[in-house]
């Protein structure tokens, strides 16, 4: 596993690369994490023949950090993704998503910017499933966390007080490394860090992230991979979603917590493979 960086979109990317050829699985983290939260499967990918680039979205990590709410909304991620596939110049593409980064794969496969052979969403519902969910109350309970992040300054003051701590009660349902926690400190601890991470929920509200239009179905081979000991998203959330894939495979995984291919790595990775192969 290499560390390079890509030119894509007027950004430079920083990629966690494994493996050669022409197949790419390309991977996309989630908030408030980092290309390493697919540590454990990118060698995995790598054995079945896919370069794996293993993607810092925007303002993540050492890709580059842009400073309006405007630079984070839906479109720029799609175009993000779509760059970064032409940058690859891959002849066939797996696209694989958690958290945000799930929520870009969605958008992406029904927008159809770029052919894809599979789809992998973990923990995250289709976006038409999720407003749909929000209607209820055990969602709406749920998700409180996104309207306290519209708030200026004060969810900044608390992803970072005292060294970046909350981030560690964020994980306490995953043992994670010492030195991979030490990562997604340090990450947001640095200077606009926070505030580029909490821009993908401020820019929710922003007319641009609500012109895409998600009916269309997907006709990508799709995975759902759920852990449903999720804090953040209640298993209504997959409700319907049938109506929006035309091949899907769920697999719930009961006592597994939201960070589902870190808490349960062994058993995604078995899953990517039976799906993949």
């Amino acid at each position: 596993m290499q560390t390079k960086f890509v030119e894509a979109n007027g950004l430079r990317f920083e990629v966690l690369e494994q493996g050669i050829g022409d197949r790419l699985a390309l991977c996309l983290h989630g908030f408030p994490e980092h290309a390493i939260s697919w540590r454990h499967q990118i060698p995995v990918l790598a054995r079945m023949g896919y370069r794996v680039w293993a993607v810092n979205q925007r303002g993540y990590g050492r890709t580059t950090r842009p400073t309006q709410v405007a630079d984070y909304t839906l479109p720029h991620f799609l175009d993000d993704v779509m760059a970064l596939i032409d940058a690859a110049h891959a002849e066939s593409v797996v696209l694989i998503g958690h958290d945000w980064g799930a929520m870009v794969a969605w958008c992406f496969a029904a927008q159809q910017r770029r052919p894809l052979d599979r789809l992998v969403i973990m923990n995250v519902p289709h976006p038409l499933c999720f407003r749909a969910a929000l209607k209820h109350w055990p969602q709406m309970r749920k998700s409180w966390y996104v309207a306290f992040f519209q708030l200026p300054r004060l969810p900044e003051r608390m992803l970072t007080a005292n060294g970046g701590a909350i981030v560690r009660r964020m994980f306490s349902d995953v043992a994670l490394p010492p030195d991979v926690l030490a990562v997604y400190i340090r990450q947001i601890t640095e200077p606009g860090a926070a505030t580029a991470m909490l821009n993908w929920y401020r820019a929710i509200r922003l007319l641009s992230s609500r012109t895409l239009n998600l009916a269309q179905v997907i006709d990508v081979p799709t995975l759902v991979v759920w852990g449903d000991r999720d804090v953040a998203l209640d298993p209504i959330c997959l409700n319907g979603t049938e109506r929006y894939v035309r091949d899907l495979t769920v697999k719930r995984l009961p006592g597994v917590s939201h960070w589902v291919q870190q808490d349960a790595p062994q058993v995604v990775n078995e899953l990517l493979q039976e799906f993949l192969a």
